[in-house]
């Protein structure tokens, strides 16, 4: 169950190293705030949190990420965490992501264990999206909410963690261009929001390379 991390030397990391990278007081380096262009407003966003699942294969690490239904209003047919907004009765954003990988693609939260959290992330939605990553002990079973998702699938980490995959692009939105970044995997186009996530827990990761 391992993984590499690209940076200036390959890192083999495997559950433990995580467990380690998370635990201690290490600079996470420069984060990616959010949507490309998204404009600094925090107080004004609504809480929101996904989980970054980092499944525990005997081969390799991987992570599990979800296809959105086709017929959605916001964001449909994209990949994404499972997540979505907070709400009174959740434990904090750990609360949330749990909540909501559970009603969205039925992962049991006896099967996850919480690592630790990343940067908030901004949204043109006006978001403020907690990544809260954590370890998924495989096996497990899915059962997914048809109504909001058409797919889950796993990506292996080491590719994620390749600064090599990480590629900006750059859109026409509300009439200007904004850059933003994508992780193309086989047939699925990994981008925006989720992409920029996956940049972040790369730039956390490689800050504590020295720690391997």
């Amino acid at each position: 169950m391992r993984a590499t991390l690209i940076h200036d030397r390959p890192v083999e990391l495997d559950a433990a190293w995580l467990r380690r990278r998370f635990g201690a007081a290490v600079d996470p380096g420069e984060a990616v705030y959010g949507d490309q262009g998204v404009l600094a407003r925090p107080a004004g966003r609504r809480a929101a949190a996904v989980l970054v699942p980092i499944v525990l294969r005997p081969d390799e690490l991987t992570v599990l990420l979800t296809r959105r239904t086709a017929h959605l209003k916001d964001h449909s047919g994209q990949i994404s965490f499972p997540g979505g907004r907070a709400e009174p009765a959740d434990a904090g954003p750990e609360g949330t992501a749990l909540r909501e990988a559970r009603e969205e693609i039925g992962l049991a939260p006896e099967r996850v264990e919480v690592l630790g959290k990343l940067s908030e992330y901004h949204t043109r939605t006006d978001f403020r999206v907690t990544p809260v990553v954590a370890l998924v002990a495989a096996p497990f079973e899915l059962r997914l909410d048809a109504h909001e998702v058409a797919e889950a699938f796993e990506v292996p980490l080491s590719f994620l963690l390749d600064p090599v995959n990480h590629q900006r692009h750059t859109r026409e939105f509300q009439g200007g261009m904004v850059p933003f970044f994508a992780i193309p995997y086989r047939d699925y186009y990994i981008w925006g929001a989720t992409a920029g996530m996956l940049v972040n827990l790369y730039r956390y990761l490689a800050g504590a390379r020295v720690a391997a």
